[in-house]
C-alpha cells in the first residue's frame, strides 16, 4: 500500500453494488452522508446528478457548496468529502474505462477537454435530458435483461456526449486518427499509473514504442500542453492534494513523488505554484479551517 492510498482512502461504489465496472445508484441524502464524510477517492469515474437540495463537498481543496440542478464529475485522482446535505435528491454513475465503448475512450482518456470544471450549474431542461438517459440506464441495470450491458454502455455513452455538449466542449480528441487516438490514451493512462515514480517524457516513449519528439508532438498538438507539462501537472496535483489532506512531512511526499530531497521538492512545486509547499499548506488550510 502506497503513501497516497494510507493517507486517503480509495472507495468503490461499484464493488458495493457487486459489480467490476459500472453502477448507478439513486443515493439517500442522510445515508451518503455517513458513508463519505471521510476523505476519499473513487475507484474509476463517477458522475453524480443533483437532482434537487444541496450538499457542501470538498473536491481535491476546494469547498463547493452546490444547489440542484447540478452535474458533478470526478476523474479517479481527486479526493473528495461531504460535509453536510440539505434536502438533497442524487443519482451517482460509477463506471471503468473498459466498459466504454472504444471510440469513447479517448474522450475520457482527455477528460480535462471534456470536463473542464468538476461542478457544473445547469438548466432543468438540461438535467431532463441527462436524467432521462440515467434512468434508463438504472432500469437496465437493476434488471437482469438480455443484452443489458450493451444498452447500459451505449446509454453512458451518449450521457457523456450529452454532459460534453451542455459544457461546449469542443473535443479535440475526436479529430485524431486511430493511431494519435490511442497514443494519447495509452499515454494518459501509463501518466495516471506511473506518474509518482516515472517523471521522463522519455520513460513513456520507450513504454509506447516511439520516439519522445513524436510523442511530445502528438499530445501538444490535441491536449494543447507537452508531453512534459501533463507529467509534471499531475505530480503538482498530487502534492498538493497530499499537502491538504494529509499530515506527513515533505519529505515524505517528496520521496512518495520520486524526488530526490526535499529541496529539491520545493524548487519544483514554487517553480510551478509560485508558493512552497510549506506556504500552499498553510494558506489552503486557513482558507477552510
Amino acid at each position: 500500500m502506497n503513501l497516497a492510498e494510507t493517507v486517503i482512502p480509495v472507495y468503490n461504489l461499484r464493488a458495493c453494488t457487486g459489480t467490476r465496472d459500472f453502477a448507478i445508484v439513486h443515493f439517500d441524502a442522510f445515508e451518503m452522508l455517513a458513508k463519505l464524510k471521510v476523505a476519499h477517492r473513487q475507484e474509476g469515474y463517477n458522475v453524480n446528478l443533483l437532482l434537487k437540495g444541496s450538499i457542501t463537498q470538498y473536491i481535491d481543496f476546494e469547498r463547493h457548496v452546490i444547489e440542484a440542478p447540478a452535474l458533478i464529475s470526478m476523474g479517479p485522482e481527486q479526493v473528495h468529502q461531504y460535509e453536510s446535505v440539505e434536502n438533497a435528491d442524487m443519482i451517482s454513475i460509477s463506471f471503468s474505462t473498459d466498459f466504454l465503448i472504444n471510440e469513447m475512450r479517448g474522450w475520457v482518456a482527455c477528460w480535462d477537454c471534456m470536463f473542464g470544471h468538476v461542478v457544473m450549474d445547469i438548466d432543468s431542461q438540461s438535467m431532463h435530458e441527462l436524467t432521462v438517459y440515467a434512468n434508463l440506464m438504472r432500469e437496465e441495470f437493476n434488471l437482469n435483461r438480455p443484452k443489458n450491458e450493451m444498452i447500459i454502455r451505449n446509454l453512458l455513452n451518449a450521457f457523456i456526449i450529452s454532459s460534453a455538449r451542455l459544457r461546449n466542449s469542443t473535443l479535440p480528441v475526436m479529430q485524431m486518427d486511430t493511431f494519435q487516438n490511442k497514443l494519447v490514451q495509452q499515454f494518459k493512462i501509463h501518466v495516471d499509473n506511473n506518474f509518482r515514480d516515472k517523471t521522463m517524457v522519455s520513460q513513456y516513449a520507450d513504454m509506447l514504442y516511439v520516439t519522445p519528439g513524436h510523442l511530445n508532438d502528438v499530445i501538444k498538438s490535441t491536449v494543447g500542453k507537452t508531453a512534459k507539462q501533463v507529467i509534471d501537472e499531475k505530480r503538482i496535483m498530487e502534492a498538493k492534494r497530499l499537502l491538504f489532506w494529509g499530515d506527513q512531512t515533505l519529505k515524505e511526499i517528496a520521496g512518495h513523488l520520486s524526488f530526490d530531497d526535499d529541496s529539491y521538492f520545493n524548487r519544483f512545486f514554487k517553480k510551478h505554484t509560485g508558493h512552497t509547499p510549506f506556504l500552499f499548506q498553510r494558506s489552503i488550510r486557513e482558507k477552510y479551517n
